[in-house]
C-alpha cells in the first residue's frame, strides 16, 4: 500500500511517499480503507522527533485520526460489516491506504457526512467533547476556549452550545475568530503575546465574574491567565502546551476560588480509555453530527501525496480548522 513516512528526522521535506505492507488484522481488529486522514499538531512533533509514536502504533507513519470503510475484520471482530462507513482514532498510521484499528475505538459515520469531512471530525470533536465532560459542564455555564480557530476549538464552540454553555474564545489573529462566531461564539478576542486584552474582554463579557470552564489548548502563559479570569469553582482543562511547557501559577487565586485545574490527553491512553472516549463520542456526538447540529470545518484538503505541502499549511498557522488528506477519491 502507499503511506506517507517520515524518512528522519526533520522538516516537512523528510515526508516520504513510499509502498509498505499492507497490516494484517488482529484478533478484534478491523482493517480501514482510508479514504482520508486530517492532519493534528502532534504529526509534526512526530516528524520531528519530539514526540515518538505509542506502542504499538507505526513508527515512521503519521497519522491520528481518518475516515474510510472497512475492508476486513480480523479474528473475534463481529461489530462491523465489509464497506460499512467508519471513522476513529488511531496513535498512527493514519497516513496510508489502509489502517488496521480495534474495532471499538471506530464509530459510525452518519449518513449524508461524506468521508472527506469525516476524517476532520475524530480527533477535534472527540478532544473536545471528552474535556467538556471531564470539566462537568453544566448548562448556562460560560466557557473560554483558547486557540477557538483551531479544529478542537471550533468543535468545542459548537459542542458548548449544543450543551446549553455560551462560549467565548481567543485567536492570536483576529480574523480567525469570524469563523468561530459563524458556528455560534458569542464573543472574542484578539490576543498578543503578553495577554493583556484578555482580562477585560473577561470582565466584559460576565460583569466581572469570571469564566466557569477553560479549554486551555496553549499552555504557558495562557494557562496563569486563564487562572485569574476564572469564576469560583471554575475549571481548567489543559489540552496542550503549544505556548510552553511551563507557567507561573497565582496559586492564591486557585486557593480562593476554589478552582480545579486538570490535564487531558488522548493519544496516550490505553485501549480501554481510548474505547471509552469513543462510545461517548458514538453516542452523544454522532447523532448531533447526523442532525447536521454540529460540523467539522475544513481548511484545506491535499492529495495524500502533497503531506509535505499540507504540513507547510499547518506550520503557516494560516487557516481555520482542519487540514485533511485526501487518501483517495
Amino acid at each position: 500500500m502507499r503511506a506517507i513516512v517520515i524518512a528522519r528526522p526533520g522538516g516537512p521535506e523528510v515526508l516520504e511517499s513510499r509502498d509498505v505492507p499492507r497490516p494484517v488484522p488482529e484478533r478484534g481488529e478491523a482493517l480501514v480503507r482510508v479514504a482520508a486522514a486530517a492532519l493534528n499538531r502532534a504529526d509534526i512533533l512526530q516528524r520531528e522527533g519530539r514526540y515518538p509514536a505509542p506502542a504499538g502504533a507505526p513508527a515512521d507513519i503519521p497519522g491520528l485520526e481518518f475516515a474510510g470503510e472497512v475492508a476486513a475484520t480480523g479474528a473475534g471482530a463481529s461489530r462491523w460489516r465489509a464497506g460499512d462507513r467508519v471513522f476513529g482514532l488511531t496513535g498512527g498510521g493514519a497516513y496510508a491506504e489502509f489502517a488496521a484499528v480495534h474495532e471499538d475505538t471506530l464509530a459510525r459515520v452518519p449518513d449524508g457526512l461524506d468521508l472527506i469531512a469525516a476524517a476532520a471530525v475524530p480527533e477535534a470533536f472527540i478532544t473536545a467533547h471528552d474535556a467538556l465532560l471531564q470539566a462537568g459542564l453544566r448548562a448556562g455555564d460560560v466557557v473560554l476556549i483558547h486557540a477557538v480557530a483551531s479544529g478542537v476549538g471550533l468543535a468545542a464552540v459548537q459542542l458548548v452550545r449544543a450543551m446549553g454553555g455560551v462560549p467565548f474564545g481567543t485567536s492570536r489573529h483576529a480574523a480567525k475568530l469570524d469563523a468561530a462566531r459563524a458556528l455560534g461564539m458569542e464573543g472574542g478576542v484578539a490576543v498578543t503575546a503578553g495577554l493583556a486584552e484578555l482580562a477585560p474582554a473577561v470582565t466584559h463579557w460576565t460583569g466581572g465574574r469570571g469564566v466557569d470552564v477553560v479549554l486551555d489548548l496553549l499552555g504557558g502563559p495562557y494557562t496563569a491567565a486563564s487562572v485569574e479570569a476564572m469564576a469560583p469553582r471554575g475549571r481548567l482543562m489543559l489540552i496542550g502546551t503549544l505556548a510552553g511547557a511551563r507557567a507561573d501559577l497565582p496559586l492564591g487565586k486557585v486557593l480562593r476560588g476554589r478552582l480545579t485545574l486538570r490535564g487531558t490527553v488522548l493519544r496516550s491512553r490505553g485501549l480501554e480509555e481510548r474505547i471509552a472516549v469513543t462510545r461517548a463520542f458514538e453516542r452523544d456526538v454522532v447523532p448531533m453530527l447526523g442532525r447536521g447540529q454540529v460540523r467539522p470545518v475544513v481548511d484545506a484538503v491535499f492529495p495524500l501525496e502533497e503531506a509535505r505541502a499540507a504540513h507547510e499549511r499547518m506550520s503557516s498557522d494560516a487557516g481555520a480548522g482542519k487540514i485533511v488528506l485526501r487518501v483517495r477519491d
